[in-house]
């Protein structure tokens, strides 16, 4: 309790995404790598014994740490400790660990394995967060509700289609971080400043040597191929795309978080609550909501923290330099244990969402008589002989007076009462309640969830079905 430890592990990412961005996983890479390379140099006819190999091998996770440290401590170069650490429990193969490579060859290749493992999480998320608003927007395609701009209350839409735009969102990140992940490439073994002028000594000058070893590391470590160019780092720029995919669905989120609080103020809907939950310590009524506050909390953060790969990206000296580093190793484990989290939180959210009909349907008609105005005008004038300039008037002077009941008195919206009592428009109460039938107001809107779930969600589903996890535990 005397040190800072990050909210993000202590209360928020899940146990995969911090292992991923753990040192056992960084330092085992690391090893895993100079495997690949001693492997990869033995084929193409470095002397490197298949002893050597296997003593490597059998020492990928059994790291000590505190020599390593210390080791740091006099040279003040990790990767260098790391190979020394190796090298002291592999002292056959010590020769030949780390051959012809320089620091970013663990450094950088280890930071795009983590990210595309970090992805590969991040889409499970995704997925079956996709999959629960799928589910929601299914179960509620045809429950009409107000329609809001600006807050203000518009044309009424469905609750399922109020849905559908946060899944939309939900699928076009899902879109961004396939293409990403897809694209995703390995320095692989590029030299100090990316001519491979090391390699190419080791291999007496064989430049096809050189090429195929570069291939064969990024293919033992399960990618395609690495980046055709380099200084002695990867361009900056695939760390800053990988950012951007996570700040999209951190956008996407804030807005669903941001629509659920707005939602819960009007008592339309209530986000899980345990029930042994405290909503406020001094108000012992309340139910806030905590959850989606939480998301636009750390989506906040992540948004912001996508500035830092894009500076970075734009301050890159010539081959390279190291002011990437201390900031790189902050901003992106944190961008993906901030949005593992949210994904965690949002599916919460979804799954468990209570909806209360009778309060959207009090909300719905309080309003809908101002709304239901145009149909009344026309039907009247159409079917019962109506002056449209008449009734119009009589419109605008019965919707003054019914919202002056409605604001200074607080009173109930009374406006149907009036246009039905007033003769001019001889309307009877079956022909009113037939105009006031709430379907006539929501237009496409359940059709059109219908149709983008069969066209658009349904397929993705299927495509994407092996991704779909079971939701973590929220853990405050």
């Amino acid at each position: 309790m005397e040190n800072y430890v990050s909210p993000l592990c202590e209360r928020y990412a899940g146990k995969k995404m911090k292992y991923i961005f753990s040192p056992d996983f960084k330092f085992s890479t690391w090893r895993k790598l100079w495997i690949a390379l001693a492997e990869s140099e033995k084929e193409l006819g470095i002397p490197v014994t298949d002893a050597q190999i296997a003593q490597m091998k059998e020492h990928i996770y059994d790291i000590d740490y505190d020599f390593a440290k210390a080791r740091e401590k006099e040279v003040r170069h990790d990767v260098m400790a790391h190979v020394l650490t190796y090298g002291e429990v592999c002292p056959d193969a010590k020769p030949i660990i780390h051959l012809g490579a320089t620091s970013c060859y663990v450094g950088d290749n280890t930071d795009v394995i983590q990210m595309k493992e970090g992805l590969i999480e991040i889409k499970k998320a995704l997925v079956t967060c996709i999959n629960s608003v799928r589910n929601f927007a299914y179960n509620y395609k045809g429950l009409a509700t107000l329609g809001f701009t600006h807050f203000q209350a518009a044309q009424p839409t469905t609750i399922g289609k109020r849905a559908t735009l946060w899944l939309q969102d939900l699928t076009f990140d899902l879109e961004t971080l396939e293409f990403e992940l897809s694209r995703l490439k390995l320095l692989g073994c590029k030299g100090t400043t990316g001519t491979a002028a090391s390699f190419v000594e080791l291999f007496e000058g064989d430049t096809e040597k050189v090429k195929a070893l570069d291939k064969a590391i990024a293919n033992k470590m399960g990618f395609a191929g690495s980046i055709s160019v380099s200084g002695q780092t990867y361009t900056r720029k695939q760390d800053y795309n990988v950012v951007s995919v996570l700040c999209g669905i951190a956008q996407s989120a804030a807005k669903f978080s941001n629509d659920i609080r707005l939602l819960s103020h009007l008592k339309e809907v209530e986000e899980p609550f345990e029930s042994k939950q405290i909503g406020s310590s001094a108000m012992a009524y309340k139910r806030n909501p905590m959850r989606s506050e939480r998301i636009a909390s750390l989506a906040r953060y992540v948004m912001c923290d996508s500035l830092n790969p894009a500076i970075t990206a734009a301050t890159q000296w010539f081959e390279r330099t190291l002011d990437d580093s201390a900031n790189k190793r902050i901003a992106i484990p944190e961008a993906f244990l901030a949005v593992d989290a949210i994904l965690a939180l949002y599916n919460n959210i979804i799954s468990g969402l209570t909806v209360y009909p009778k309060i959207v349907e009090r909300h719905l008609n309080s309003e809908l008589p101002f709304m239901a105005t145009e149909n009344i005008l026309m039907y009247c004038v159409k079917n019962k002989g109506g002056d449209r300039q008449v009734l119009h008037e009589a419109i605008r002077t019965h919707s003054v007076a019914a919202a002056k009941v409605v604001k200074q008195e607080g009173g109930e919206n009374d406006l149907l009462a009036r246009i039905l009592n007033d003769s001019q428009f001889n309307l009877t109460k079956e022909e009113l309640d037939e105009l006031m039938d709430v379907r006539a107001f929501t237009g496409m809107a359940e059709k059109q969830v219908e149709e983008f779930l069969q066209n658009t969600v349904d397929p993705l589903i299927e495509k994407n079905k092996s991704f779909i996890v079971q939701s973590g535990e929220i853990n405050v």
